[in-house]
């Protein structure tokens, strides 16, 4: 969206970057906002997910996506992944609406997807039968308590672009990964192998 023209890039912060105010009856009516058709105020919750505030957010968001990203990946499968992607910034979307109501500010940023699949990675990661790290082990605390205190420090608007980028609200999704999504899906395929094959020397 920088490269685009002006107008363009100003038409896709109105329609797909996610404003609270035009979620609030009250600024709408005080405002005489027409906050458009329901499905129009539902793209923001996936479309700010895209968006960025400039190419040093996409850089680092694609890192942290790449690290994270691919131990989910690997464990949901493409779909299911993109999926459970999609819900937890829909979830961070949500908790930012909750938490700055009725503000004017667009957000973007897929921090708050990237920040779910990591709280599934942190319970993934470094297990060798494919059984998951518990909710309240030394692991999962210490990096939650990192990735709170990064979110709180980088709250910052993006520079020069007038938008906010979205860290505050990806501690939520964050905890939802730990809780729920890594919680439902299946051990990863060479782990099962590896039960299969300590079952088979067990019993032979």
């Amino acid at each position: 969206v920088s490269f685009a023209p002006v107008a363009l890039q100003q038409r896709r912060l109105l329609d797909d970057c996610f404003i609270p105010a035009r979620y609030s009856p009250a600024f709408l009516a005080a405002n005489h906002v027409n906050p458009g058709t329901a499905f129009a105020r539902a793209v923001p919750f996936v479309g700010y997910i895209f968006l960025h505030g400039g190419l040093e957010h996409l850089a680092v968001n694609s890192v942290w996506l790449l690290a994270f990203g691919a131990v989910v990946a690997r464990r949901f499968g493409a779909a299911p992944f993109f999926i459970f992607f999609l819900l937890c910034g829909i979830a961070g979307a949500a908790m930012h609406l909750a938490c700055n109501w009725a503000s004017p500010v667009p957000v973007v940023g897929a921090s708050a997807a990237i920040s779910g699949l990591m709280g599934a990675a942190f319970r993934m990661m470094n297990t060798y039968d494919g059984a998951l790290a518990p909710i309240l082990s030394p692991r999962i605390l210490i990096w939650s308590a990192i990735w709170v205190g990064i979110n709180v420090l980088a709250a910052l608007p993006g520079p020069g672009t007038g938008v906010t980028v979205q860290l505050l609200a990806a501690p939520a999704p964050m905890r939802g990964g730990i809780l729920s999504g890594a919680s439902s899906c299946a051990p990863p395929p060479h782990a099962a192998r590896r039960r299969a094959l300590s079952l088979t020397r067990h019993t032979s």
